[in-house]
């Protein structure tokens, strides 16, 4: 038995990501009085996604506890609904975009910090809230993932809106810098055109491989079968 419910679990997750959007939203950047907005980073996106995924997974439990028992089919009918609406956030967006946002921020900070948050944010953005907003992110999504089975879309299917929205942001990000002259990001005003096409279509990438990767792990924990031929697969291999 669990030492604390995963019910619980996700409504203190939610109530974090609250907070954490709420003193965001709070400080005053110049970065935030400027065309877009907060809305043009991905960090703040993330956050978003988040916020909305874990409050669905609190609205899905709150729906299964209040129609357990009951015979009605239109309450197990919007209870399905719900469900799948959870299961799709979280395969399609919650993980990769979780994932994508956690090892990309801290590579490029380890690599060269001022490519992605300089050193000017230290005083706009507390220790406290920089993780809140870059490494909390990651072990919420693998809590959530490791207490509740998630029935993935077929691959194709949830490919295709992975690349949809990274695509998206991709035409975002353009039409911000169209309109300001100036990169989201700084890493952007160091590299070419060329490189610039090549540098987005590698992050979809990415993003693609991060949903095989949550699609992997939620077979791998919920799929008894599946474990048991990794396992021997592993044990071949040694």
């Amino acid at each position: 038995m669990a030492l604390i419910p995963s019910q619980v679990l996700r409504v203190a997750i939610l109530l974090s990501y609250f907070s954490i959007l709420c003193n965001y939203k709070a400080i005053d950047m110049p970065a935030h009085q400027t065309y877009g907005g907060s809305w043009k980073f991905l960090t703040f996106i993330d956050l978003v996604i988040q916020a909305v995924f874990f409050g669905v997974c609190v609205l899905t439990d709150l729906s299964s506890l209040l129609t357990k028992g009951s015979e009605s089919q239109e309450q197990e009918r919007q209870l399905r609904k719900l469900i799948g609406l959870r299961d799709w956030m979280m395969s399609v967006l919650a993980f990769p975009v979780g994932v994508f946002v956690v090892t990309m921020f801290w590579a490029l900070y380890l690599y060269d910090r001022d490519l992605v948050y300089p050193r000017l944010l230290d005083s706009f953005i507390p220790q406290w809230l920089n993780h809140g907003m870059h490494t909390t992110v990651l072990p919420f999504i693998i809590i959530q993932m490791r207490t509740t089975h998630h029935q993935y879309p077929s691959r194709p299917s949830g490919l295709a809106a992975v690349c949809t929205f990274a695509v998206g942001y991709v035409l975002w990000m353009c039409w911000v810098h169209h309109v300001t002259g100036v990169w989201v990001y700084p890493l952007l005003e160091y590299i070419g055109p060329l490189a610039r096409v090549l540098f987005f279509s590698c992050l979809t990438l990415l993003l693609c491989l991060y949903y095989i990767l949550g699609d992997i792990l939620n077979t791998y924990i919920w799929d008894p079968s599946s474990r048991g031929f990794l396992d021997s697969a592993k044990a071949k291999a040694d």
